[in-house]
């Protein structure tokens, strides 16, 4: 993880409304005195993710003193046009399966280099040199825009394109989903895990109707079964 900014500062957070946004939302609330978020209507499927930002952006307040504060505005971006062009099983209706590209039908190709550039504009116009996103290349589905190294390479390409420095922050990058958890709970103790549970989506078929003690999805997509066995394992460290 690279070292925390001035907290004397802003960042803009890209804010999905699931557990890893969640968390670097959280952790953006305590390095900066404001933070604003952003979301992005790309044709996904499931609204469910985007009524689940709301909730989580809303009860995000009351975890910890001084959060409400320092949490600023909100953003939505409406890029459904994108969302069709880079059609996935996250944008239309076809099976969560390793396609012939040997990756998963679930990416979105490019979507993580779009948001940062949609963000980056906005953050420009906001006064704001921090971005925070929750790419991860430790437990991930494959993604290659989720790499350190991909986002060292667009840091630099809005920084350029930008005519001023802008830096990504990735808090999770190098961690595993149960060092996810464990740093939620570090920094918003038992509230914010309750919130996680309770109030996140991450379900690739956005499944709000089985509860786990995880939290809610169907249990065998990736992303559930991915958050499903960081939560055992976090669970089993603690114990």
């Amino acid at each position: 993880m690279k070292n925390p900014v001035s907290h004397s500062s802003a960042a803009l957070v890209l804010f999905s409304g699931g557990q890893d946004s969640a968390t670097c939302l959280a952790w953006a609330l305590d390095h900066f005195d404001r933070v604003e978020t952003i979301g992005f209507a790309y044709g996904q499927i499931h609204a469910v993710e985007m009524d689940a930002r709301l909730r989580v952006r809303d009860a995000m307040r009351a975890i910890r003193a001084g959060w409400a504060e320092r949490l600023g505005g909100d953003h939505v971006v409406d890029l459904s046009g994108y969302g069709a062009v880079a059609e996935s099983a996250l944008t239309a209706d076809r099976a969560i399966e390793i396609g012939e590209s040997g990756l998963p039908t679930t990416f979105v190709p490019g979507r993580n280099l779009v948001f940062l550039t949609v963000a980056s504009a906005l953050a420009w116009r906001r006064g704001m040199a921090v971005l925070v996103g929750g790419m991860c290349e430790t437990d991930y589905s494959g993604y290659p825009d989720c790499r350190r190294e991909t986002i060292d390479a667009q840091e630099r390409a809005l920084s350029l394109g930008l005519d001023t420095p802008i830096t990504i922050e990735t808090p999770l990058m190098h961690l595993s989903k149960a060092q996810t958890w464990a740093l939620a709970g570090e920094l918003g103790g038992d509230a914010l895990i309750h919130l996680i549970r309770e109030d996140t989506h991450t379900c690739y078929r956005g499944d709000r109707s089985h509860r786990h003690d995880w939290g809610y999805g169907c249990g065998t997509c990736p992303a559930c079964e991915l958050r499903a066995r960081g939560w055992q394992e976090w669970q089993a460290g603690r114990a």
